[in-house]
């Protein structure tokens, strides 16, 4: 599918660029393009942080040649005329921030993986001319693996440059007033006409070792029941933290009560250990419970995506239904809402966080 170049307004040079940057997609469901994306996302050695030749052993001879027909399998439930969920609402929302910022800037999306690349997305901001790049990310909470890893990506395009425009990089926003507002407003009409009985925030996982080495002083992640209770200077780059302090602000903003909603996380790989309660494990134990009627919201993504319509909205329905639920629910992720357009942009014009 052939993407346009820039998406502004044709006239004078802008002064400054927009790159919105998120996590990636395989350029077709196609076994072959899956393979071909598993093996450039876990070669990655912020994602799968194993010796080199332990790593290309287990990508190339394990998981690349026996998940990639599985994961093409599911690409091929959720993938529509425009490509990816990711790359359909990536544009979107790169021609919705286009318009809102007007004529000055020029917004380019680029993928830390897969299509579109992000080395093309920098290439064409700085043949503009930009005397500034403004760096969104599009993940909520940081992780070395996702955020992390896209930032380092980009500093490395950047350092091959001779002349190369001043980057301004927002980062988290997991508990920003804008993303938080944006990410209320779609699931409040939502929730009101389905009556949930459970609201469960269900986020993308991450092995605890990732974890604790985000934790500098070796002592304070994982360590207790209570220590993701709060985002302080010792767990500040704790995703898990993050995630929760997402969910508090998100249960705030709809008016749920204690026990109308918990936090889980979803996607987990392989034999060990990954952050808890495990989404798979917390909906036997809300069915247990006596809940009919659950309310899914999966704020760990900014646009929906295979984790979120493949393994939430086929997978996690089916298995809810299975274990005697009513219905399931599944909000949207903020995509191109026009309180998220409206943030970003106000960080683009470097207000906001």
């Amino acid at each position: 599918m052939g993407l346009p170049l820039i998406s502004r307004v044709v006239g004078a040079s802008p002064k400054t660029g927009v790159l919105l940057l998120n996590l990636g997609t395989p350029a077709s469901p196609s076994t072959g393009d899956v393979r071909r994306y598993l093996r450039e996302f876990l070669s990655d050695p912020r994602v799968l942080d194993l010796a080199a030749p332990a790593r290309w052993a287990l990508v190339n001879l394990v998981i690349a040649p026996f998940r990639a027909p599985r994961s093409a399998a599911a690409y091929r439930k959720i993938w529509g005329e425009a490509g990816s969920p990711l790359l359909a609402n990536g544009l979107a929302l790169r021609a919705a921030l286009a318009r809102e910022l007007g004529a000055d800037f020029a917004v380019e999306l680029g993928m830390r993986y897969g299509e579109p690349p992000l080395a093309g997305a920098l290439e064409r901001l700085c043949a503009t001319g930009v005397e500034r790049i403004a760096v969104l990310p599009l993940f909520p909470q940081y992780a070395s693996s996702s955020l992390g890893s896209a930032l380092e990506r980009l500093y490395s395009l950047a350092a091959t440059r001779t002349n190369v425009p001043e980057l301004q990089v927002h980062g988290t926003f997991y508990d920003a007033p804008g993303f938080i507002a944006a990410a209320a407003e779609l699931a409040r009409p939502r929730l009101a006409a389905f009556h949930p009985d459970h609201v469960l925030f269900s986020y993308h996982g991450l092995p605890e070792r990732h974890v604790r080495a985000s934790d500098a002083t070796g002592r304070h992640c994982l360590a207790s029941e209570r220590c993701c209770n709060a985002v302080e200077a010792v767990n500040g780059h704790c995703y898990r933290a993050q995630c929760f302090t997402t969910t508090r602000l998100l249960a705030g903003a709809l008016g749920l009560g204690e026990r109308a909603f918990s936090t889980s996380f979803q996607s987990r790989l392989g034999r060990q250990p990954w952050i808890k309660p495990y989404t798979d494990l917390r909906l036997p134990e809300l069915a247990k419970a006596g809940v009919k009627r659950l309310a899914v919201l999966c704020p760990s993504f900014a646009a929906d995506c295979l984790e979120t319509l493949e393994e939430m909205g086929i997978r996690g329905r089916e298995q809810w239904q299975g274990l005697g639920g009513e219905a399931l629910e599944l909000v949207p992720c903020v995509n191109a809402h026009p309180i998220f357009v409206r943030f970003l942009a106000e960080r683009a014009r470097g207000g906001g966080r």
